[in-house]
């Protein structure tokens, strides 16, 4: 059921969108209609961020769907990770209890670099410990190892945990204050 109503959310969404991206895409037509230099630059201007937005709509669409491929592929072959997580009374993970099960997950790729159904949980895991972007590039890998295709050198970086406790790759340098 939540993935049928996740799902109808983002559908309403992309669709709203897009309805968006034709309206201003519309008003800057019409700018660059008018024909003096002013509204043409402005028209151009506006005509810029609808493209902006359609190519981040696509991105975003091609990745869940990826996501989803490999989910159910996961799911059917019985390796979906288990929730194994303690929460809090209010339902939120407990921290050290992600952190626990990020470790076990970072295990499992050190030992299998290759295999993206580790890079998959391990994605999971970083979404369970709140670092989305992390998440994201971990799932991004395990698209790309599944699919078979060329792995870019920052996705292959090893995935660690800093000193601080806080989750990334090793060597990696955020620009945060490490001390």
């Amino acid at each position: 059921m939540t993935s049928v109503r996740a799902r109808l959310g983002y559908f309403a969404l992309a669709a709203l969108l897009v309805f968006y991206f034709v309206l201003v895409g519309s008003r800057g037509v019409l700018l660059i209609q008018q024909g003096t230099p002013v509204t043409v630059v402005f028209g151009l201007a506006v005509l810029v961020l609808p493209v902006i937005g359609v190519w981040f709509l696509w991105h975003t669409t091609r990745f869940a769907r990826s996501a989803g491929r490999l989910a159910r592929e996961l799911e059917a072959e019985g390796g979906l990770p288990v929730d194994e997580l303690r929460r809090t009374p209010s339902g939120r993970i407990d921290r050290d209890s992600a952190d626990a099960v990020f470790a076990k997950r970072q295990t499992e790729v050190e030992q299998s670099p290759d295999d993206w159904r580790c890079w998959f949980r391990l994605a999971v895991a970083y979404r369970d410990a709140r670092d989305t972007p992390r998440a994201r590039k971990a799932m991004r890998h395990a698209i790309v190892l599944h699919d078979g295709a060329e792995v870019s050198a920052p996705a292959a970086q090893q995935r660690g945990t800093r000193q601080d406790g806080t989750h990334g790759s090793v060597g990696d340098d955020t620009g945060r204050d490490q001390g």
